[in-house]
């Protein structure tokens, strides 16, 4: 479908109210293929949209943007130990996790209630409560927006790190991702070490993945304000990563300072907690502000603007800054209106 002058309230979590010229959706990816193929060659701007749980517009999208709509989870290959699951990217992220976990596949159970379409996983490498979604991706296919040529991207080939993959950088805004392939596990090993994971598995007394599930989206309900309800895009800045001496300096000035290594042996802080220090949860400027259940998010209170909520975001990260040595790095990304 082809809408022209459309707003994007209901596409961007933040709830701005901004218009696009265009929006495309595809349900098959057979018709993304067409679309691309006729409209080889285009210079008018594009941009791929899934659930905008991870975007802050700052006005009007002068362009065409792309979302995806195609369904579909299906059981590809079954193991003693292991089983393939492919999912459509246009099928919302909670409801693939919901149903590994009722059929005791174990892998993205830490990864319950994060906002967002299938598709955007590996793009950001979504995680949370110590997992990322790089460990359970078999494959990936894309198609490119050039051209509609179709492309299967091997889980190396992604080039995952922290948040980010290829899709962010080298390969960012040159494909739009169809289907994506995970490996999980029929014998599950539960990651409870992040935070009181552990604490409040023993206190259910059964080591479960339907119980890893219920503590997450319980602990995320209690932390994060819903974007159903009030605007927001999560996390505003990514964990920061700092090498040992600095790491070591901060904690001896700031005992209280939480540190901890992640997947790839770094040592990250804690970006809501510095942000606390400073002051900021809880602030409000007009309609933008900070949530008072994490400093971390940003929110919007009703009749903000996207330019509102980033300057504030950046009177944060001055502070920050000025009080820690300590520079954040957005991880939402930023779309101008040209």
């Amino acid at each position: 479908m082809i809408y022209e002058n459309i707003s994007l309230k209901k596409y961007n979590t933040f709830c701005l109210n901004i218009k696009a010229d265009r929006l495309v959706t595809f349900k098959l990816e057979e018709n993304a293929i067409r679309y691309f193929r006729n409209n080889s060659g285009s210079a008018e701007r594009r941009l791929v949209l899934g659930g905008g749980s991870n975007l802050l517009f700052l006005g009007d999208f002068h362009g065409t943007v792309i979302h995806p709509e195609i369904e579909g989870i299906s059981l590809e290959e079954k193991k003693e130990d292991y089983v393939i699951i492919a999912s459509g990217a246009g099928i919302e992220w909670d409801r693939l996790v919901e149903q590994t976990v009722n059929y005791g596949f174990g892998g993205l159970e830490n990864l319950s209630l994060i906002p967002g379409q299938v598709g955007a996983a590996p793009v950001q490498n979504l995680g949370a409560y110590g997992v990322e979604v790089k460990d359970t991706i078999e494959k990936v296919r894309a198609i490119s927006l050039s051209d509609g040529s179709v492309r299967e991207f091997s889980n190396e080939e992604c080039g995952f790190g922290y948040r980010d993959s290829i899709f962010k950088k080298d390969l960012k805004g040159k494909y739009l991702i169809t289907k994506v392939w995970f490996r999980l596990t029929t014998k599950p090993k539960l990651s409870l070490d992040y935070g009181s994971l552990k604490e409040e598995m023993n206190k259910l007394g059964v080591n479960s993945l339907s119980n890893v599930r219920k503590i997450v989206i319980n602990t995320r309900l209690s932390k994060l304000p819903d974007p159903r309800v009030l605007g927001n895009a999560g996390s505003f800045f990514k964990n920061p990563i700092v090498d040992n001496v600095t790491a070591e300096n901060l904690k001896r000035k700031y005992p209280r300072l939480p540190v901890f290594r992640d997947s790839y042996g770094n040592n990250k802080l804690a970006a809501g907690w510095l942000i606390e220090q400073c002051g900021w949860k809880g602030k409000r400027k007009g309609d933008a502000g900070v949530s008072d259940k994490q400093a971390l998010v940003f929110v919007n209170y009703g009749n903000a603007k996207g330019r509102d909520i980033l300057d504030l975001s950046e009177e944060v990260r001055k502070s920050v800054f000025e009080k820690f040595g300590i520079d954040l790095e957005r991880e939402v990304e930023v779309v101008n209106p040209i």
